[in-house]
């Protein structure tokens, strides 16, 4: 069972040292200043188009910023977090900067919206707008905190109705199973948006939800007043650092305003209640008490009133002179530098000797890279227990070689896999994570939304942060595996700029691929055809150290009257219908594109100008399938090479069948690229 803490009152009115006391009010002056200044920008059409107003949650924002160490902690505000991130130490220039979206906002150049409040340098962390996601990043870091033997602990915060979402039930699960040095701020205000909390839980503390978790502190207190929270922060945090074990701080705390400045209250709270809620301000209550006990006076408040807003009209001044950011810099950081081939430069190579099955060129190379870079970890769904590694063995031999500290298992909770990824790469920029994002690729759908974290995050923090994660994904079927088991996910994912999509069709670049992978920054998914991990079509010789370039297409036959444009287990079929017809006379060139996301157009098109014929195969569905992507682009730039129209042959418009007569009806196979090789041929 969770045990509930009542802390230590290390802070009191009467033992707190002046000078602490009065750099608190400072704090929560200038913070509520900018609170209330903030709509003044969107009225004069400066911006802060988004704004959550931080009243009635000053004292525990306070305490969060105040607790936070920049040199060893990792702080995961949420978008109300304003006097937190002011709390923790950034100025009122660097929020302004941020509110009106600035070319020079540290948390992500204008590109995030406002009120998202970051400082990638002191690990003040540019969260997501998808609320509640961002626990799975704290506990994820909070796990390499624990692997480095690192003094400093996560800190995730949130308002209490994003704690509804599944993301946050498997962080807590997590960081109570690993005993992780988490603590997970639920500032509690009674509303998400309009929904009253009792249509979110049956509890009216909604931290009591996780009372049953074993390993895990709860501390509930009253987020208005600023040494209670001080208190229960101050005691969170060390019992994260002494005991290795997360803390939930439920703040009871008040909105005072609407819940952002798009929202009117005024539609569902009637006008008591508004007056109820401004009668508990914090920040009113706080001076209340200063004078009350006559630590100081009204005159020397009203000073530093004064001194706060004049602070304020610098920022200001000096914010509205910041650059904005500029029309061409959408292209910059979309992706994360790339490693770069210095030996195998076009991914190719001409060795001879043993052949090494597909499956074995995976695990072979995961070890080898593993050897290489020290800082590299693997996790995922049945990844390892005693001899077997992986649903297909991939992994096998992995954890008794390197450890259980870097090969381990994961829950069966695919976005708790990929966001503890995320959050585990961001303590270290060597660090790498290969994620086993599923079992199958099929089931990998839970983690979409990590996944869609994972491809903005470099381009939404400006660069500051890209997570350095493999995402390797058993795809495709032939298997007789039906629904859930045999489905192609490329076609879908494509769209998502910002990660990098492979799919190999051979043992080779199996491991070349997966190699530059490991050494790139940045997410890559890795597609592995599953059909051919032990095929004898897929096996061939692997050269040590080999490497395979993103973008890069590889020519496995040449040929001048039809260029066939296809990658993963139609590979083969293409070849083998090329072959049939070359007893015809007829001379295909089949490309292997190896990598989709970036796409090889150089070699496409250099093909399509040879052999003036084009036919693209693929495994997944014909219908929005990848290969739509490249009859669009040789319609762009090489339709006046053709002679014929660009034919698609691919999966039918229908999900994968289970009995092996309605897989066969559903794949593609030789025969029907046989067929449309044919037709193209005679057009």
């Amino acid at each position: 069972m969770a045990v509930k803490v009542k802390p230590t009152k290390k802070y009191t009115l009467k033992n707190t040292d002046k000078k602490l006391l009065k750099k608190w009010y400072e704090i929560l002056t200038l913070g509520r200043m900018i609170d209330d200044r903030a709509p003044n920008y969107l009225k004069q059409a400066i911006g802060w188009s988004y704004h959550a107003p931080c009243a009635g949650h000053d004292a525990i924002q306070l305490a969060i910023g105040q607790t936070f160490n920049k040199e060893t902690d990792h702080l995961f505000p949420y978008y109300r977090d304003m006097i937190t991130a002011l709390s923790a130490g950034l100025t009122a220039e660097e929020l302004i900067l941020n509110g009106i979206s600035k070319g020079t906002d540290l948390a992500s150049g204008g590109r995030h919206m406002s009120n998202h409040f970051a400082k990638p340098e002191w690990n003040i962390h540019n969260v997501s707008s998808c609320t509640g996601n961002h626990p799975l990043h704290a506990v994820g870091v909070a796990r390499a905190m624990d692997r480095y033997k690192h003094p400093g602990i996560a800190i995730s915060s949130q308002g209490e109705s994003s704690v509804s979402e599944g993301y946050v039930y498997e962080a807590i699960n997590g960081a109570s199973r690993e005993k992780l040095p988490v603590v997970f701020v639920f500032q509690d205000n009674g509303y998400g948006i309009s929904v009253p909390k009792c249509d979110q839980t049956a509890n009216e503390i909604c931290a009591e939800n996780f009372m049953g978790f074993l390993n895990l502190n709860i501390i509930i207190c009253d987020g208005k007043d600023v040494f209670d929270s001080m208190n229960a922060m101050e005691e969170a945090k060390k019992i994260a650092l002494e005991k290795s074990e997360p803390v939930i701080v439920h703040a009871m705390c008040v909105r005072i305003h609407s819940h952002s400045n798009s929202d009117k209250h005024e539609l569902y709270r009637d006008e008591q209640e508004r007056a109820e809620a401004a009668a508990q301000d914090p920040l009113v209550a706080f001076r209340n008490e200063l004078v009350k006990a006559k630590l100081f006076t009204e005159k020397e408040l009203d000073a530093i009133d004064a001194a706060k807003k004049e602070e304020l009209l610098a920022a200001h001044t000096s914010a509205m002179q910041a650059p904005n950011p500029t029309p061409e810099s959408i292209y910059d950081f979309v992706y994360a530098p790339a490693h770069v081939p210095t030996k195998y430069v076009d991914g190719t190579h001409n060795e001879s000797g043993e052949e090494v099955k597909f499956i074995d060129a995976i695990n072979g190379t995961l070890k080898a890279e593993f050897r290489h870079n020290p800082n590299t970890f693997i996790w995922g769904q049945d990844m390892a227990n005693k001899d077997k590694g992986g649903i297909f063995n991939v992994s096998k031999g992995m954890q008794q070689e390197f450890g259980k500290e870097r090969v381990f298992n994961g829950p069966i909770a695919e976005d708790f896999i990929l966001g503890t990824a995320n959050g585990f790469s961001r303590f270290r920029k060597d660090i790498r994570v290969v994620v086993e994002g599923a079992e199958f690729a099929d089931y990998f759908w839970p983690a979409m939304e990590q996944y869609l974290e994972c491809s903005h995050d470099y381009w939404r923090s400006n660069g500051a942060f890209a997570p350095n994660v493999l995402i390797r994904l058993a795809s495709g079927g032939y298997i007789g595996g039906g629904l859930y088991h045999s489905q192609n996910l490329e076609g879908n994912l494509a769209g998502i700029p910002g990660v990098r999509i492979v799919c190999p069709a051979f043992a080779d670049d199996a491991a070349g691929l997966l190699r530059t992978a490991m050494r790139s920054e940045g997410p890559t998914l890795y597609l592995e055809p599953k059909a051919l991990y032990n095929a004898k079509q897929a096996a061939t010789v692997v050269p040590e150290d080999f490497e395979v370039p993103f973008g890069k297409a590889r020519v496995r036959r040449e040929g001048s009257d039809l260029t066939v444009v296809t990658y993963g287990n139609t590979v083969h079929h293409c070849l083998e219908a090329a072959e049939k017809l070359a007893a015809d006379g007829y001379n295909i060139e089949v490309i292997d594109l190896r990598s989709l996301i970036p796409l090889d157009e150089e070699t496409i098109l250099a093909s399509i100008a040879k052999t003036n014929k084009c036919l693209v195969v693929h495994e997944d569905k014909v219908f929005g399938g990848f290969g739509g992507e490249i009859v669009a682009l040789i319609n762009e730039k090489g339709f006046e090479h053709l002679d014929a129209p660009v034919k698609r042959v691919g999966s039918t418009f229908t999900p994968v069948g289970f009995n092996r007569i309605l897989e066969r009806a559903i794949l593609p196979n030789t025969d029907r690229v046989l067929a449309a090789m044919k037709e193209t041929l005679n057009y």
